[in-house]
């Protein structure tokens, strides 16, 4: 189940990824060429009963408004101009590290939710197994029952007729695994947080040489060239930093949550103990 979700939000991740840069395409349209194209009729009629000043002023408008477009370019055509003006090499391996980190990312806050369990209510179905039919109803009870507590107390259980503190190594190893389990990805996820920003860093450096190989070649020092340049030169190391700023915030909240859950794990696995310990009394 969890490959499957895992395999699901990274194909989601990459089609948005993908689908970006077009989104915003149809948006831009002209709504009176689309309503012209619908009506072609109606835009041959006007065109032949117009006047010549009345044609006039419309061919003014429309260059007005030909020119007043590139100034209302909606926020995706801003991001996909960017996008090109910082160069595709550098900018495309930016946009992986943010496809890939948000796949892990989504994954393990998918995974993460789902590992959350009530221990309170657990722990009272275990206490009631215990008393209605023994260790073995009761490691049914637990066995039933989804998450890294459940499967602490299964093992836990398991072990219960080999003494406390077979029971106690036991819940010990068990936890320790599912830590691990719960960790899984993040060190991956930190090093799209780094490498985003250092291929920003390295952009920026190429293209602050290319500048400067340019104005070496024209032998002159213009400010439209330079600025030009360091312009295009910097928006690398912005998609760098945006990256990983919004990594780094999907990775504190997984962080946040794994630690949740750990002191779930020693408060569940506290509780275990007490319990078998009663029970054998």
């Amino acid at each position: 189940m969890k490959k499957i979700l895992a395999n699901l939000t990274l194909a989601f991740a990459l089609v948005m990824a993908l689908s970006l840069p077009f989104s915003g395409q149809v948006l831009a349209q002209n709504p009176d060429s689309i309503e012209n194209a619908a009506n072609p009729d109606s835009a041959a009629m006007t065109t032949e009963t117009a006047t010549p000043e009345e044609t006039t002023q419309t061919a003014e408008a429309t260059t007005a408004t030909e020119e007043e477009a590139p100034a209302e370019a909606t926020g995706t055509q801003f991001i996909k101009q960017k996008f090109i003006e910082g160069g595709w090499d550098f900018m495309s391996a930016i946009l992986i590290c943010l496809i890939l980190g948000m796949a892990i990312a989504i994954e393990r806050i998918i995974v993460l939710n789902l590992s959350s369990t009530n221990t309170e209510r657990l722990l009272e179905k275990v206490r009631d197994a215990l008393q209605e039919g023994g260790i073995e109803r009761a490691q049914q009870v637990a066995a039933s029952t989804r998450g890294p507590i459940a499967e602490i107390f299964t093992q836990g259980l398991l072990s219960a007729d080999k003494g406390v503190d077979m029971v106690e190594k036991t819940v010990m190893a068990t936890g320790s695994v599912q830590m691990s389990k719960l960790e899984k990805g993040l060190v991956w996820l930190s090093l799209f947080i780094s490498l985003a920003p250092m291929l920003g860093f390295m952009g920026t450096v190429l293209g602050m040489i290319d500048a400067f190989d340019k104005i070496e070649a024209a032998g002159d020092i213009s400010p439209s060239l330079v600025a030009g340049g360091i312009k295009v030169a910097l928006i690398t190391t912005v998609g760098g930093l945006i990256v990983a700023v919004i990594l780094q915030v999907l990775y504190n909240y997984c962080v946040a949550k794994i630690d949740s859950l750990v002191i779930d794990l020693e408060d569940a696995s506290i509780s275990l103990v007490d319990l078998i310990i009663k029970y054998k009394k």
